[in-house]
């Protein structure tokens, strides 16, 4: 265990976690939502910092980010835990424990970065389960990591408070940020969160010089509707139009086995609606022809995927060879 940052005591040995909007007041010996965060006689404590539940060696574009040095690997971390629950959710054997899978043996942040390094990582990524809940770990790694020269990304639900997120920003370099919907109805019913902290995080994110790319996985009978997903788009649109969208397709898992999977035809809507909202740069997951990059400007393809992996990549220096209009993005240069 490890003393957790941003809580306050209470009165009769309670807390208060102030890492994420929940706000969650914890009362001794019990544990937040996100079921990693425990009050020991009147003190939080993380109880997975150290406790990695996976590391593997990903091509960033997994994450996905897509215009976060191309074609680069990333060293990805999770822990156990997150503080939504959501019914889709497609790791929920590692991120919805009720008691708490916790490898015995600990990992210094030094032997992460290290692992990182040696696996030829450009950057390490916190990911699979939601990495705010497992912050103090995150933040000391992500610390050790910048100073080796290794960028950092979460990719996230975006639901975390204003103050841990400006605390880790400036070890932060990239983050996907999952925007499920649109409503705070879908977003209680399905995620078992508001909706208003999310695009309040986002914009933050943004604002603090963090690559910001955004995912919507579109369940059909759920926030596949035209107005949900103009309003997404829109909302991406009002704060940046180079900020990538990614339009991805469900398949029935976890609680919610009632939808059907996305058709293709459903992907394709959402594209030509980012695009009628001025969305530069909008990929449809798991479908090759829609995982490329294309000019702006001249719409020259400029970055071919096949899968997770980068096959070609004609851009120069951030710069489309053909007309010279720069792609958004971190470029390797």
């Amino acid at each position: 265990m490890k003393k957790a940052a941003y809580f306050e005591k209470l009165d009769d040995k309670k807390v208060r976690c102030n890492l994420c909007p929940h706000h969650c007041i914890i009362n001794p010996d019990e544990l937040g939502i996100c079921n990693v965060r425990k009050n020991v006689d009147g003190t939080l404590n993380s109880l997975v910092y150290g406790k990695p539940i996976t590391q593997s060696t990903d091509p960033i574009e997994k994450k996905p980010l897509f215009h976060f040095y191309p074609g680069s690997k990333a060293f990805s971390i999770a822990t156990v835990g997150c503080n939504m629950h959501c019914l889709h959710c497609q790791n929920a054997d590692i991120s919805q424990v009720t008691q708490g899978i916790f490898p015995k043996q600990e990992v210094a942040p030094e032997r992460i970065v290290d692992a990182a390094k040696k696996s030829g990582s450009q950057s390490i990524a916190y990911t699979y389960t939601e990495p705010t809940i497992f912050y103090e770990y995150a933040i000391d790694i992500a610390t050790l990591a910048h100073k080796e020269g290794l960028k950092n990304v979460f990719v996230t639900n975006g639901y975390i408070e204003q103050e841990p997120l400006k605390d880790i920003a400036p070890v932060l370099d990239a983050a996907n940020i999952d925007l499920k919907g649109m409503t705070d109805d879908f977003y209680k019913k399905v995620c078992g969160a508001p909706l208003k902290p999310v695009l309040d995080s986002i914009k933050r994110y943004y604002d603090l010089g963090i690559w910001v790319e955004i995912t919507t996985l579109i369940i059909p009978g759920y926030n596949d509707d035209s107005k949900m997903l103009s309003k997404i788009a829109d909302f991406i649109a009002d704060i940046d139009v180079e900020i990538p969208w990614h339009v991805t397709g469900f398949y029935p898992t976890y609680k919610l086995t009632d939808a059907p999977p996305t058709p293709v035809s459903t992907l394709e809507k959402a594209v030509e609606i980012g695009k009628k909202a001025g969305l530069q740069y909008i990929y449809q997951g798991n479908r090759r022809t829609g995982e490329n990059t294309f000019c702006p400007e001249c719409g020259k393809e400029l970055i071919t995927r096949s899968g997770f992996f980068v096959s070609k990549n004609l851009t120069d220096h951030g710069n489309c060879p053909h007309c010279h209009h720069p792609i958004a993005g971190v470029h390797v240069t």
